[in-house]
């Protein structure tokens, strides 16, 4: 199988727990790259949790950021895909953050607002470097769209949260699941990052059946399913290893992407 496009999630696969790209993991991509495949980093973070690991890999392509809300090309920053939440469910979402009084970080136009700035929304700010501004009225954040919302909280209410969402939630067009135990993302239910794959591949002239995709969490699920080569990380938990064709031997803190593309790509 000659493979011509692979993505990898960020936190938990292609970056050790101090949030790092090791020199080893980027020389491999490098070669990969230089033999003709197609790498792209696919995450939750906005384009300013990216820009810094992407001139690391000194690269050039397609960036998936916001779980695959936008898709951008790497080499000049053009949108090449966007998708905002629909305002009626932007509004549900946010109205009910309120209740449940939990921490909203919200995304719009590509700048980072919440509910109340406090410790939990700066710790998330340090991974984007932006700065987070209080969310002004709902209708003024709807005004300027919405691309996503990530709920903050201790991991027994986010479970609860979700649990109960699951049930009770009318909201029509939204996905919602964890990309970490603490947060519950939302996005639109016309965004994964399958779905970014599928678009990146119209683009770029490759099938799913030249596909890699390579993540440790839930919000990993559906690109993991789509390609041709789903793998989990080591240290990914049951439930996404189940949906896995390869996993990894070694973790994020070991170059587990980096196993993956010497395995099945040089």
């Amino acid at each position: 199988m000659i493979y011509k496009f692979a993505a990898a999630d960020m936190d938990g696969t292609l970056l050790n727990d101090k949030n790092e790209i090791t020199p080893y993991t980027i020389e491999i991509i490098r070669q990969a790259a230089a033999q003709g495949l197609i790498f792209s980093i696919c995450t939750g973070r906005p384009i300013q949790g990216v820009e810094r690991y992407q001139k690391q890999l000194g690269i050039q392509g397609p960036v998936i950021t916001y779980n695959g809300a936008m898709i951008l090309d790497s080499a000049d920053g053009r949108v090449l895909y966007r998708q905002e939440l629909k305002a009626d469910d932007a509004r549900l979402i946010l109205e009910a953050g309120l209740n449940y009084d939990t921490t909203m970080c919200i995304w719009s136009d590509n700048k980072l607002y919440g509910n109340k700035l406090n410790d939990r929304i700066q710790e998330y700010s340090q991974a984007t470097k932006v700065t987070p501004l209080l969310m002004p009225s709902i209708d003024k954040l709807l005004a300027q769209g919405i691309t996503k919302i990530l709920w903050y909280d201790d991991v027994s209410q986010i479970q609860q949260i979700e649990k109960e969402l699951r049930k009770t939630a009318h909201f029509h067009n939204v996905t919602f699941c964890t990309s970490k135990p603490f947060y519950l993302e939302f996005f639109s239910s016309k965004v994964s990052k399958a779905a970014a794959i599928d678009c990146i591949g119209k683009l770029y002239d490759f099938t799913p059946a030249e596909t890699i995709a390579i993540g440790d969490g839930f919000n990993d699920l559906s690109m993991i399913r789509y390609a041709a080569l789903g793998v989990a990380m080591a240290n990914a938990p049951d439930g996404v290893k189940e949906s896995a064709d390869y996993i990894t031997a070694r973790t994020n803190n070991e170059d587990g992407v980096a196993e993956v593309l010497e395995k099945f790509v040089l």
